[in-house]
């Protein structure tokens, strides 16, 4: 069981996962944050439209062990439509848009408490997220939205994700939350996502069709003749097959994160990986924080500047935060979540970041301590102007 394998092996610390030669497969003991992805058809039996407790309880304890070894979990979960729509007594085939909204709404509050009881059972606090694709792609949302997963993790919880498909339109896809959890991963900086599916990994082609089709244990780099492979949904439950999980698999290396695809359907499915189950794995040469700072530094187009003074200049390069206090002087008219140029006292670029306050409350702020921030703005504030997370320097 997954105790036994990662006994003698430690977490590392944050920001250093290991990485091994693309050639090799990684261990999974090494990774620090993990996202694990649930699909509705492991989660919520096809016939009867109910929760699979039992299955559950066995995946919380694989949770619960690597929580307790010191990696950060992160779990996406699918199913409230599924649960919903048998709460509801809805028939079964397709369902109208705000049928299936209705369905969330009721089935949310079912797969909430599950978690929150399979976890809470193991001494696990879960706190629960509901997010659409904006909320990961508009930096503003962005921000609170990985500040909150942020502050859950420092705090030793379980952030359970789902996707708002009460509000969702046309995003709303039957327990497809492939790319979903690949943005979450990215945006939580985890180095490794495992998408738990009805198949054990990518087949060189569909083996329903190909009896001859081979699983193909480690995809080095995500090709035009992998994305070929991809064939079509797996079950009524979970419509985004295979396609989808190759778009998440770009997503995911793509921000630093290894990715597995492997078979849920199997109690303990976590400890059978860590033990050699049959699996793919799509291996990324970058981490998350390398992935981070290249995409904050030729990915995004400045909206401003903000000028710091030399210990603030001195204090970023030691590996802080920019504070308040540190800085001199912003141009330009950007809103909170933006991307700002960081310039020294002789006017050198140092650095660029996504910076935490609008142009108008920056300036407010300039020179201030932090502790004055709520004095000045009259609501509580953001410590820092720009995160050390946030902000990618000159030489990185």
């Amino acid at each position: 069981m997954l105790l036994n394998w990662l006994k003698a092996t430690t977490i590392p610390k944050p920001g250093i996962p290991e990485r091994r030669p693309l050639s090799a497969t990684p261990i999974l003991a090494s990774f620090r944050r993990i996202v694990v992805k649930v699909g509705s058809s492991l989660l919520v039996d096809q016939t009867a439209g109910l929760l699979k407790r039992e299955w559950l309880e066995a995946l919380a304890d694989d949770l619960a062990e690597l929580h307790r070894r010191g990696a950060d979990v992160l779990a996406v979960s699918s199913g409230s439509i599924a649960l919903g729509r048998t709460v509801l007594k809805l028939p079964k085939g397709p369902l109208r848009l705000e049928d299936s909204q209705a369905a969330a709404a009721v089935g949310q509050i079912e797969l909430a408490r599950t978690w929150a009881e399979a976890l809470g059972q193991r001494g696990i606090t879960a706190g629960q997220i509901l997010v659409t694709l904006n909320d990961t792609e508009e930096r503003r949302r962005y921000l609170n939205a990985r500040e909150t997963i942020g502050r859950l993790l420092d705090m030793r919880a379980v952030p359970v994700i789902n996707e708002n498909d009460t509000v969702a339109t046309t995003e709303i896809r039957y327990g497809d939350n492939d790319r979903l959890a690949a943005r979450v991963a990215t945006m939580a900086s985890a180095d490794l996502l495992i998408l738990l599916s009805d198949i054990e990994g990518l087949y060189t082609a569909p083996p329903k069709d190909d009896p001859s089709a081979r699983l193909i244990p480690v995809v080095p780099r995500i090709t035009f003749e992998i994305e070929a492979m991809a064939g079509g949904a797996a079950s009524e439950l979970s419509r985004g097959g295979m396609r989808t999980k190759i778009e998440a698999g770009k997503i995911a290396t793509t921000g630093g994160a290894h990715m597995i695809i492997a078979d849920g359907r199997v109690r303990n499915p976590i400890s059978r990986i860590a033990e050699g189950a049959p699996c793919t794995w799509f291996l990324t040469p970058s981490t998350p924080v390398t992935a981070r700072k290249k995409w904050i530094a030729g990915s995004l187009e400045p909206r401003g500047t903000v000028h710091v003074d030399a210990g603030a200049a001195r204090a970023l390069f030691s590996g802080k935060s920019l504070l308040p206090a540190g800085v001199t002087r912003v141009e330009g008219n950007f809103d909170r979540g933006d991307c700002v140029v960081l310039r020294d006292p002789s006017g050198a670029e140092i650095g660029r970041g996504l910076v935490a306050y609008d142009a108008g409350e920056a300036g407010q702020l300039v020179g201030r301590n932090s502790r004055d921030i709520e004095a000045v703005l009259g609501v509580p504030g953001r410590a820092e102007m720009i995160h050390r997370d946030d902000m990618a320097l000159v030489g990185e």
